[in-house]
């Protein structure tokens, strides 16, 4: 869409980022970009991990829950209890007690805490740079200039500036899960292969899928009493939905899911992007049925189909050859240090001083495609992140970029080449391979959560 300079007042959509998990969906969708902003002082932006006392000795705020070295303040935790509660009084969602779901939103807050925190042990940093790309695609996307977005929040009552700092927040958060989930999902070439052979036998794999879901969670070290209390629970919760109880109500209420207080939506998914533990059991279910509870690692898993559609496939698509070298930053070398070196390496290739792929296998940090001189092969739209997708579309044939970042790190690219191309078996594959790593990445990221949830310490003072 082209931008232009009209600032009337616009629903802003959430960024469209591949994010593993979502910030709850408020129905106004400026708000679910502004949920958990209490985290942050309205004027300054800055993070409030503590308040002060007035002069008068009035108390300003309570500490909710101790986590590790940080706090969640009951302020955050009365603001989403707030804006939770409408949006569900919005969706016409029975409310479940009101201390179940303070409860649910407290444990919520923790874990994103948690996420911030080794985010910032990390050192992962989201640059203003690629903070105004986002933005951008927002005003685009709402068909106003960049210029004007501040104005268009401000007509909705948002502080811009706020704005920019949850925005932020959301991209550490999505980076972090980059780093620690997806980049370590590992596919073999046997799961490939028996992942495209049962593409190739449902009839119905493009078709999309509305699902909501429910997950009674089992510790990792739970015994065998625990393990047979959170299955008696599942099925309580299973025989609950299957008598017509509202299953995004049941879902608030018992779900240990991070998608709990959206009522277990996962939202549309295509039939190959659905997790991996639903994906033999959909292709027998009705719009409106209930699965059985599955078990898996993390818990008991209740699945709902609400709804499905057709898909469209495309038989002709743009294609890019490209290969990159990835650098991350650590505890030694910072953003400007990896940017350096990079550009050392672009400046060496282009002097013929260096061969590209001979570099990119011994110094790339990307394990997939390290081993192959950086080659990323040929891929479509949607296959890289935006910002490196924009990078790909600015260059010209065997043109080196710039150093950029991106949520997995550095990176410096060279165009090899693009065509128009048809669905070869090639290109099926590489489809194949980012749909089977989705589909994995919903309970990996369970897992993940719950790990580094059971490894922090916390105290709750409610």
């Amino acid at each position: 869409m082209t931008p232009h300079s009209e600032a009337a007042p616009v629903a802003l959509p959430w960024l469209r980022m591949k994010l593993l998990r979502p910030t709850p969906k408020i129905t106004n969708a400026i708000r679910g970009c502004l949920l958990g902003l209490s985290l942050f002082g309205l004027a300054g932006g800055a993070l409030a991990q503590t308040r002060e006392l007035s002069s008068n000795g009035v108390l300003l705020d309570r500490i909710a829950a101790v986590v590790n070295d940080g706090v969640v303040l009951n302020s955050q935790l009365e603001e989403q209890t707030e804006e939770i509660t409408a949006r569900l009084r919005q969706q016409n969602t029975e409310l479940p007690p009101r201390n179940v779901l303070r409860q649910q939103i407290l444990e919520r807050l923790v874990v994103e805490e948690i996420q911030m925190q080794r985010a910032n042990k990390l050192g992962i940093q989201v640059s203003d740079e690629m903070l105004n790309g986002a933005l951008d695609d927002v005003a685009k996307r709402n068909n106003i200039g960049f210029a004007d977005l501040p104005q268009a929040l401000s007509q909705q009552g948002i502080d811009y500036r706020t704005f920019r700092d949850e925005i932020r927040r959301q991209m550490t958060l999505q980076m972090l899960r980059q780093r620690d989930v997806i980049g370590r999902i590992n596919i073999s070439p046997r799961e490939l292969e028996q992942f495209m052979t049962r593409q190739q036998a449902a009839p119905d794999k493009n078709a999309e899928y509305n699902v909501s879901h429910i997950l009674i969670s089992v510790p990792v070290s739970a015994s065998p009493e625990q393990i047979e209390a959170r299955e008696k629970r599942a099925k309580e919760v299973f025989d609950k939905a299957n008598g017509g109880d509202d299953f995004a109500q049941l879902a608030v209420t018992y779900s240990d899911s991070s998608t709990n207080i959206e009522g277990g939506s996962l939202g549309w998914r295509r039939g190959t992007q659905l997790p991996s533990i639903l994906a033999d059991t959909i292709a027998a279910m009705k719009p409106g049925q209930t699965s059985a509870p599955i078990r898996t690692p993390s818990g008991f898993h209740i699945f709902r189909l609400n709804e499905v559609r057709g898909g469209v496939q495309q038989s002709v698509v743009a294609q890019v050859h490209a290969r990159h070298i990835l650098l991350r930053t650590n505890e030694l070398e910072d953003d400007q240090t990896v940017e350096q070196k990079l550009a050392a390496i672009r400046t060496r290739v282009i002097d013929g001083k260096e061969d590209f792929a001979a570099i990119a296998a011994v110094t790339s940090q990307d394990p997939g495609s390290a081993a192959d001189g950086g080659d990323l092969g040929w891929a479509g739209p949607g296959s890289f992140v935006p910002e490196f997708e924009k990078q790909i579309d600015a260059l010209k044939e065997n043109e080196i970029s710039k150093p950029f970042k991106t949520q997995y790190g550095w990176h410096i690219v060279q165009l090899l080449g693009r065509r128009q191309h048809d669905s070869t078996d090639d290109l099926k594959r590489q489809r194949a391979f980012a749909e089977l790593r989705e589909s994995k990445a919903e309970e990996e990221t369970e897992l993940w959560l719950r790990r580094l949830r059971d490894e922090a310490f916390v105290e709750y003072r409610m």
